[in-house]
């Protein structure tokens, strides 16, 4: 019995291929199905680099983000709420990160895309018009806010902040080709849906 499990572990080695490392799974357009490359076809012309949603997703993510730290590092000295002083921690220790991420995805696109044929420059993206972006007046109000009022409006704006984040996500999710995009956006669906869980759920009197 040893030596039959001996023989089939020898040929299962003689039949591996050159390297060990796993397959990448690459998935395709809207209605398409992913592609299976072998390590070694990444960065070849079998490579699917990313589309311009994928692009406009991670420009449009970044300057999300950011709106959200601005807003969430008010809480510690303008907020009452001690569970709404937490949240805001908690998005601020998270997005930050996310926003380090996909710098570095954009970097890492940038080196790899003239083998592609793309400039590598990232698209433009108006971030005022991105869904749940608060307005300049409404930051300058939270801003101006203090106590349960900062609490309430806090709440409102970052609800409404984490709802634009979840469509931009869910879009990004049914026009994309990148997979390293795709598996961020669906962190953002997930996390940003259990906030706004937490938020709505939080009672300011």
């Amino acid at each position: 019995m040893l030596f039959v499990v001996a023989v089939v572990a020898f040929l299962a080695a003689c039949t591996a291929r050159e390297s060990d490392a796993p397959n990448v799974i690459v998935p395709g357009g809207p209605g398409e199905q992913a592609q299976t490359l072998a390590p070694e076809d990444v960065g070849t012309d079998r490579w699917v680099a990313p589309n311009e949603a994928d692009l406009k997703y991670v420009v449009g993510m970044i300057g999300h983000h950011r709106q959200a730290l601005e807003m969430a590092a008010l809480a510690p000295e303008r907020a009452q709420n001690e569970t709404v002083k937490a949240l805001a921690s908690r998005i601020y220790d998270t997005q930050g990160p996310e926003i380090g991420a996909m710098e570095q995805w954009q970097r890492q696109f940038g080196e790899k895309a003239p083998a592609h044929g793309h400039s590598g420059k990232m698209p433009e993206v108006d971030h005022k018009s991105m869904p749940g972006m608060a307005t300049d007046e409404q930051l300058a109000a939270l801003k101006a806010a203090r106590g349960a009022d900062f609490d309430r409006l806090f709440l409102q704006l970052m609800i409404a902040h984490h709802e634009g984040a979840l469509k931009m996500a869910l879009d990004l999710l049914s026009t994309g080709s990148d997979a390293r995009v795709e598996e961020m956006a669906n962190d953002v669906m997930v996390s940003q849906q259990d906030e706004i869980n937490t938020m709505k759920a939080i009672k300011i009197p």
